[in-house]
C-alpha cells in the first residue's frame, strides 16, 4: 500500500514538472523588432489618435463647466502656456495607462500594435493577464528610460510584472 501512495506521488511530481516544461517550451518570445513595432504603432495611435479624442473632450467639458477658467488661461499668455503643458502632460499619461490597461486586459493581451505583429502579452505562468497585471505593466512603462529596457528580451515592465510578449502566430 505504501508503494502505491510513494508511485501516486511520484506521478504526480513528473506531471508538475511537466507541466513546468509546457509552460516554459511551448512559447517563443516576441523578438526585438516586433516588440519595437507593437511600440511604434500602439505609440502613433496613442499620440495622435486617443490624444486627439481626449483633447477635444476635455476643451469641450471646459468650455461648459468652467469658461472663466479658460478665459484667466487665455488672457495670461506664460499661464496660458505652463498651464496647457501641464494639461498635455496630465492627458498623455492618463491615455498611456488608460490605453495599455484597458487593450491588454479587455483583449486578451493585444493591443493594436501587438495584433498587427503577432504578439500577445500573457502572464509567466502562461495564464491570461490580470487587471492588475495589465494595470502594472501600463505604470511600469511610465518609468524613465524604460524604452531602453527593450534591448533585452524581458523589458523592466515584463520582468518587473511577471509578464511577457510571446508570438501568438
Amino acid at each position: 500500500m505504501e508503494q502505491n501512495s510513494e508511485l501516486n506521488s511520484n506521478i504526480e511530481q513528473k506531471d508538475l514538472l511537466a507541466d513546468d516544461a509546457y509552460i516554459n517550451n511551448h512559447f517563443v518570445y516576441a523578438t526585438q523588432g516586433q516588440r519595437f513595432l507593437n511600440y511604434l504603432i500602439d505609440n502613433i495611435l496613442m499620440r495622435y489618435g486617443l490624444s486627439y479624442l481626449t483633447g477635444i473632450a476635455i476643451g469641450t467639458l471646459l468650455a461648459v463647466a468652467a469658461p472663466e477658467f479658460l478665459n484667466n488661461l487665455a488672457e495670461s499668455e506664460s499661464n496660458w502656456t505652463i498651464g496647457m503643458l501641464l494639461v498635455g502632460l496630465l492627458v498623455g499619461i492618463l491615455n498611456y495607462i488608460v490605453y495599455y490597461t484597458i487593450c491588454e486586459k479587455l483583449f486578451r493581451g493585444y493591443t493594436l500594435g501587438k495584433l498587427i505583429t503577432g504578439t500577445r502579452a500573457i502572464r509567466q505562468d502562461g495564464n491570461e493577464l490580470t487587471f492588475k497585471d495589465a494595470l502594472l505593466r501600463s505604470l511600469c512603462r511610465l518609468v524613465p528610460f524604460e524604452v531602453f529596457s527593450g534591448f533585452n528580451t524581458l523589458t523592466w515592465h515584463d520582468s518587473w510584472t511577471e509578464t511577457m510578449v510571446i508570438k501568438a502566430r
